[in-house]
Order: structure tokens, then sequence, then C-alpha cells
């Protein structure tokens, strides 16, 4: 005998009235940030949102980097390739959401500033996490490339015989990219807000945030266009 299941009704465990939000656990998620009260002004919600939202697309991005490390140990590029896509796809969005920051006055800031402590984007869990995992991408992939027999040069000049490799180390340059814009992005904003010429809270000068622009993991991958530009304008006057 068949029976009527109610749809309207959760069946999973946890707080909330619809399966959707037992699941997602909206009600401890949405209970993370100040409440009115305790607010030292109401942008508090639009820092912390923009803050905690950009931690979970971080944990997603070097979740999905280390993974893409480990297919890449065991010679597996097509999935790691999939795991970089979206890992770099994670620090796009982390990085737009700082447009959102440039919305707070410069002046009202300063009442939310007194309220954070010590706190740092050089202490965000996320960016921790990417620093740790990027390097490693880095060390397969030039394992690979050393087990084919190939210079980096070699990679992008017979990149059409060797399109895997190619494709992985567009890839590690475009994920290179993205950490960068990010940096770029954040000093601007910091620049924008406190200005570029101050203290931040953690005792750190502005200043040193337009110094880290210049950092990238991949310093090879950089140098190697020049390197073929060089090979390309010799080959012309031979």
């Amino acid at each position: 005998m068949a029976t009527h299941e109610d749809f309207s009704e959760p069946i999973l465990e946890g707080e909330g009235e619809s399966d959707y939000e037992r699941y997602l656990n909206t009600v401890g998620l949405l209970a993370l940030q100040k409440k009115p009260d305790q607010w030292v002004h109401r942008d508090e919600l639009l820092f912390q949102t923009v803050h905690q939202s950009s931690e979970l697309w971080l944990q997603l991005a070097w979740s999905d980097a280390e993974a893409a490390t480990e297919h890449l140990t065991g010679g597996e590029i097509p999935p790691a390739l999939r795991l970089l896509r979206r890992s770099t796809l994670c620090l796009k969005y982390a990085t737009s959401q700082l447009d959102m920051l440039e919305h707070m006055s410069p002046w009202e800031y300063q009442e939310i500033r007194k309220v954070l402590g010590h706190g740092s984007g050089f202490d965000s869990p996320g960016w921790r996490e990417i620093r740790r995992v990027v390097p490693a991408l880095g060390q397969a992939f030039h394992a690979l490339r050393d087990q084919a027999g190939l210079s980096l040069v070699d990679v992008y000049v017979k990149g059409r015989e060797h399109e895997e490799l190619y494709q992985l180390a567009e890839a590690l340059t475009e994920l290179d990219e993205r950490i960068n814009f990010w940096r770029i992005r954040h000093y601007k904003v910091v620049a924008r807000v406190i200005g570029d010429s101050v203290v931040g809270t953690q005792g750190t000068p502005v200043e040193v945030l337009g110094r880290l622009i210049h950092h990238v993991f991949f310093a090879e991958l950089w140098r190697v266009r020049n390197e073929l530009t060089a090979l390309s304008q010799e080959q012309q006057k031979a």
C-alpha cells in the first residue's frame, strides 16, 4: 500500500524548520555575526559578512588545490586540472567580495576598527592554508615535467605535443595570478579605507602590503615568458 510522503516536513536531524536549513546549518551560520545591539556601527555586519564568506571560499580553494596535488602525485593530470579551475574560481570570488568593503565610509570605519583588537588579514586561516598547499603543486608539476624529460621551455615550445603538461603549467600560472590579484585588491582596499601611510591593526605598516603584491609562488612560470620571447627573437635572427 502506497504511503504519501509529506515533503513539507524535515527528515534530517538538526536545528531549523526545513531540511534546507538543517543541512546548511543556517541557524548556526547566521548566528555567527554580531546582532544589532552589539554593533558599534551597523557596517560591522558588512565587514563580518565579507570576511566570513571569504573564509568559506578560501577553505574550498585550498582543499581543492591540495586534492589536485594528490592527483598529480599519482600522475593524474585531468582531475587535477578540474580541481585547479575550481580553486582559481574560488579565489576570484574571494577577491570580488572585497569590493563591498569600499562601500564603507573611511571615517565611520574607524569606529569598527576600534573593536577589531589585533585582528589582521595576515591571520586569515584560509590564506595560511593557501600558502601551505600551493608550493606542493609546483613540486608535483615539476616532478611530472622531469619524468617527461622536458625543460620548462620545452613544455611551451612543444605544448601541442604535451598538451596536459602545458595546460597544467597554465593552470598553475592562473592560480598564482589570482592569488596576486587578491594581494593587489586587498592592498588597494586597505589604502582606500584607512590610507597607504598608516599602521594596520597588527602594527604592520600598510606600505608592507604594497611590497607584497610583487610576491608570486611560481616565479619560474613567469620567467619562462621572458625566455620564450628571447628564444623567438634568436630564431628570427638566425
